[in-house]
């Protein structure tokens, strides 16, 4: 058993790895200041004794004594990082150097949930883990980019100036219940949208493509990573290599869901990248992981979550 501390871990991918890391037994404290998680997420998780919620920002320091850390805390949507994009890069960069801290402190290992978008709008594709990227560092999007890209820098620093035991992933693409419905991401918006009879809108010509990954796959790569052995710490491409036009995932849901939504086209936002696909051979090799719920069965599961969401929340506002 481990004393875990999981930041935003009443996210969406936060609160499935936090499921997970209660389920097997360790002592795990969920930090989150709420801005895009919510206890919802963590709600049947707060019946357990070895799970403590604990409301908090990482902008700001924080003591306690764990054996593991997962930094998960960021704005990881458009809609969200743009809100407050100062706010969004302190997250990524004082939030690492808190964190970063805290593990140098109590000699812990500490995993960096960093993201595809240091790739940018990529030159190479598919992306593994040698490409640089190509990004924008003043555009709408650079302080998530930007911020992640610093945050990664700042974890292999930390790693060779004071030994810190650190492991990065990168993550790609991912989808599956506790999304949020408003954080305008393709599978969350095009799902939402279809379930209302919506027109589904899509940006630009449909053609720029997504590699979408199950969550259950995606927590269960980080927890591999996480546990891998010492002196590997990555990163570590963790998506689903199965690439699909944004179109087809559109055309998939308005199928899965048998909605009669239409396509709608809209001018494609600045910086929005153009292909997305992770070369996943070091996550095969190194960790025996590849992801395993096919794009379909995902889709069905994630439907099912957001049918039953819109059913309460629709419930709600009759009463």
């Amino acid at each position: 058993m481990k004393r875990i501390l999981v930041t935003g871990g009443a996210g969406f991918i936060g609160s499935h790895l936090c499921k997970r890391l209660v389920e097997e037994g360790n002592e795990v404290i969920c930090a989150d200041n709420l801005f895009t998680g919510t206890k919802r997420n963590i709600m049947k998780l707060l019946d357990y004794d070895n799970f403590e919620f604990l409301r908090h920002d990482i902008t700001k320091e924080l003591f306690v004594e764990v054996d593991q850390i997962y930094n998960l805390a960021c704005p990881a949507s458009p809609v969200h990082y743009q809100y407050d994009p100062i706010k969004t890069l302190k997250t990524s960069v004082v939030g690492a150097i808190h964190m970063l801290g805290l593990a140098k402190r109590v000699h812990g290992r500490i995993l960096q949930a960093s993201t595809s978008e240091v790739y940018g709008n990529p030159e190479v594709h598919p992306q593994p883990e040698s490409y640089w990227g190509s990004v924008n560092p003043i555009g709408i999007r650079s302080c998530y980019d930007e911020g992640k890209r610093g945050a990664e820098t700042l974890f292999f620093d930390y790693h060779r100036q004071h030994g810190v035991d650190i492991k990065v992933v990168r993550i790609f693409n991912t989808y599956g219940p506790n999304m949020d419905r408003e954080d305008g991401r393709v599978v969350s918006n095009f799902i939402v949208q279809a379930l209302k009879g919506q027109d589904i809108t899509v940006y630009g010509d449909g053609n720029q493509t997504r590699s979408f990954c199950y969550v259950d796959d995606l927590v269960e790569g980080m927890y591999r990573m996480m546990n891998s052995e010492e002196g590997f710490p990555g990163p570590v491409n963790l998506g689903n290599p199965g690439e699909f036009t944004v179109k087809e995932l559109a055309e998939k849901i308005i199928c899965l869901t048998g909605s009669k939504s239409k396509i709608r086209y809209q001018p494609l936002p600045q910086d929005d990248p153009v292909r997305r696909k992770p070369v996943i051979e070091l996550a095969e090799r190194k960790l025996d992981w590849k992801p395993s719920v096919p794009l379909e069965e995902g889709l069905e599961k994630t439907i099912a979550y957001f049918s039953a969401e819109l059913e309460r929340t629709d419930g709600e506002s009759r009463r």
